[in-house]
C-alpha cells in the first residue's frame, strides 16, 4: 500500500518503478481512500496502542494506492525493498529512505507474512480484481 503522504507528495510513480524494477509483478492495483471504519478494521491489530487514533486519522486523510504484488520470496524481498519503519534507520536506496518523512508517515505498508498478505489482499480486492 502506498500511503497518503507518498500520494500527496507525488511519489506514486517513483515507488511503483522501484517495485517493478525489483522484479515484482503487480497482479492487482487500485487508487482509493479508506473510510475511518475501514482503517480501524485494517489496523485492528494496533487498536490498543497509543498511536492508533493518529494512525487512523493519517490513513484516512487522503487517497492511497493498494496493490497485490508477486515474486518468489515476495514478503521478505518487499520488506527489504521498503526498508525500516523509521526512514532515518532505513538503508540507502530503500523506498522509505527515499520517500518517507517520519516513522508515522513512512510512505508504504508491506505485509509481514504470507498469511497477512492474503488477508490484506482480500481486504482490498475482490477475486475478479486480481490478475
Amino acid at each position: 500500500m502506498i500511503k497518503p503522504d507518498a500520494v500527496e507528495n507525488g511519489h506514486v510513480g517513483g515507488i511503483l518503478d522501484k517495485i517493478t524494477s525489483a522484479g515484482f509483478k503487480i497482479v492487482a492495483m487500485k487508487y482509493t481512500q479508506l473510510s475511518k471504519r475501514d482503517a480501524k478494521a485494517f489496523y485492528a491489530v494496533h487498536s490498543e496502542r497509543p498511536f492508533f487514533g493518529e494512525l487512523v486519522e493519517f490513513m484516512t486523510r487522503g487517497p492511497i494506492v493498494t496493490a497485490i504484488i508477486e515474486k518468489e520470496n515476495a514478503v521478505d524481498d518487499f520488506r527489504a525493498l521498503i526498508g525500516a519503519t523509521n526512514p532515518a534507520e532505513a538503508a540507502e536506496g530503500t523506498i522509505r529512505k527515499l520517500y518517507a518523512t517520519s516513522i508515522g508517515e513512512n510512505a508504504v505498508h508491506g505485509s509481514d507474512s504470507d498469511e497477512n498478505a492474503a488477508i490484506e489482499g482480500d481486504f482490498h480486492f475482490a477475486g475478479r480484481e486480481i490478475y
